[in-house]
């Protein structure tokens, strides 16, 4: 049974069009994220999934795999499951395009869960909160867990809230974390996922997991260390750009 990921890509990007193809120190984006993933040891294959003519080029030119999907899917987890319906996998791993630094290591442990014998629905990944401005940047998704480390909620506002004291005061307490980027399903359920209505929850937040969440799936969230930045905006491309320069062994 194979374990694959697919890396959905799409063009247009509210806040940094065609980020996917922008340059970071030689390489397109969406190069560099096919690139890293590969380095997973658990990965049979690794497909980009993308709405996007160009795109598709520039991943086939580089020796990578790349598949075409529609252009009017809400969602890279509707992308995925358009893309995984002509792909061999029992276990999917979503990376996003715009990870070009996620580590392969955590990629592996994601699937070692999702092939565990209490597997959940969804698998994903969190990494303590450090710096007090990330705590109320809408950017940055929080998580709380329950006892069995599964998602109780994500919000871009800031979870817990602490009623008696600042926020910035209770960091390093295990208190807030980030969410990561990346996401592992078993087939079954991207097999159901068209099925499940939009919720309000995902599109107030506008976070495709609170869809899963609100219909009782059940997402485990392991803990990263990763502090590699993701490129969500312009701005976000120049510090990738530095921590490059500053992290050579990571442009190998």
């Amino acid at each position: 049974m194979k374990t694959i990921a697919v890396i959905p890509a799409r063009y247009d990007s509210s806040r940094f069009p065609a980020k996917m193809l922008a340059d970071l120190q030689g390489r397109p984006v969406i190069v560099r994220t096919v690139e890293r993933a590969l380095k997973a040891e658990s990965l049979d294959d690794v497909v980009v999934a993308t709405d996007d003519q160009r795109i598709f080029e520039v991943v086939e030119t580089a020796g990578y795999r790349a598949c075409m999907t529609r252009i009017d899917h809400p969602s890279g987890t509707d992308r995925i499951v358009e893309a995984v319906q002509s792909l061999d996998a029992e276990w999917v791993v979503n990376v996003q395009g715009d990870e070009p630094f996620m580590d392969p290591d955590l990629i592996d442990r994601l699937v070692a869960r999702m092939q565990a014998e209490d597997a959940p629905d969804i698998g994903t990944a969190c990494t303590p909160i450090t710096e007090g401005v990330d705590l109320k940047n809408p950017s940055v998704v929080k998580v709380v867990r329950d006892q069995q480390g599964c998602a109780l909620y994500f919000s871009r506002s800031l979870i817990p809230f602490p009623r008696d004291q600042e926020a910035e005061t209770l960091l390093g307490q295990n208190l807030f974390f980030r969410h990561l980027g990346i996401y592992a399903y078993r087939r079954s359920f991207l097999e159901r996922w068209e099925s499940l209505d939009p919720h309000p929850l995902e599109m107030t937040e506008k976070l495709e997991q609170l869809r899963a969440l609100a219909h009782g799936a059940r997402i485990a969230v392991i803990d990263s260390d990763q502090t590699a930045p993701g490129i969500d905006t312009p701005e976000d491309l120049k510090a990738a750009i530095a921590y490059l320069q500053a992290n050579p062994e990571h442009a190998l």
